[in-house]
């Protein structure tokens, strides 16, 4: 979203009612922001990762980011498996708009109760495995949310994300790996029912899209290497296959 399309900037200094001045003028900005915009919060998912371990909220959001560069200037985006949609904002820097769905009623409501004027989010409840999208887009990510889906299930979920993009459109999977789940704690492997190697998520993919670039990615970092080795894997996928390959 470009910056003339959003809300004026916040005032550079508080306002003549704060009591309140920073000794380095230039940090006044701080109070102006805090006195019009508010503290700005945490969501649900992202105040749980800042309590238990406060570096992983720095590797989630470099996820994002690497996202938001890849889908630089499409017009309309989609993040499918949201959660809180806390990162949500780093993509809206760099495309025209986001739209974030997930299936869980409970973040998209947490979602609204921290709305922001400057960085609003169209946030939707959808379950992917039900159906594709309510409209096509020219980009989808989804991080952290095909190990979650049963390998019974894969194919209903590519399918539908496959479904979901326009002709040109781009796709891109974050997932951990299946060597980082020995690493993972307790609360993640409840969840992470299908964590692939990255060659089995390369070979997944294929099967619908011509073209799937893979990434390794350990901790902020991502890069080429070796997929045994890597914690998290990310996939960008275009060229639409109309069938799946079997």
């Amino acid at each position: 979203m470009s910056e003339s399309a959003r809300n004026p900037r916040i005032t550079t200094a508080p306002s003549a009612q704060s009591a309140k001045s920073t000794r380095e003028g230039q940090y006044n900005d701080c109070l102006a922001v805090k006195e019009q915009a508010g503290v700005a919060e945490l969501g649900l998912m992202t105040n749980q990762v800042w309590h238990d371990d406060p570096r992983r909220l720095a590797i989630l959001l470099a996820r994002y980011k690497f996202a938001a560069k890849m889908l630089s200037g499409r017009k309309d985006v989609a993040e499918v498996g949201c959660g809180d949609a806390f990162g949500t904002r780093i993509v809206q820097q760099e495309v025209g708009k986001v739209t974030a769905y997930d299936f869980d009623p409970v973040f998209v409501d947490d979602i609204a109760k921290r709305q922001s004027s400057r960085w609003p989010i169209d946030a939707r409840v959808h379950d992917v495995l039900a159906g594709p999208l309510p409209q096509r887009y020219e980009g989808i990510y989804s991080l952290d949310v095909i190990e979650h889906i049963r390998s019974e299930d894969e194919d209903i979920f590519l399918g539908n994300l496959r479904e979901s993009l326009t002709a040109s459109g781009v796709l891109i999977i974050g997932s951990p790996s299946r060597e980082s789940q020995a690493y993972a704690s307790p609360q993640s492997k409840a969840g992470h029912v299908n964590c692939k190697s990255g060659s089995e998520l390369k070979a997944l993919l294929e099967r619908y899209f011509d073209n799937v670039f893979m990434f390794s990615m350990n901790d902020e970092v991502v890069h080429t290497g070796f997929f045994p080795m890597a914690h998290y894997l990310i996939a960008i996928c275009c060229g639409n296959k109309t069938v799946a390959s079997p």
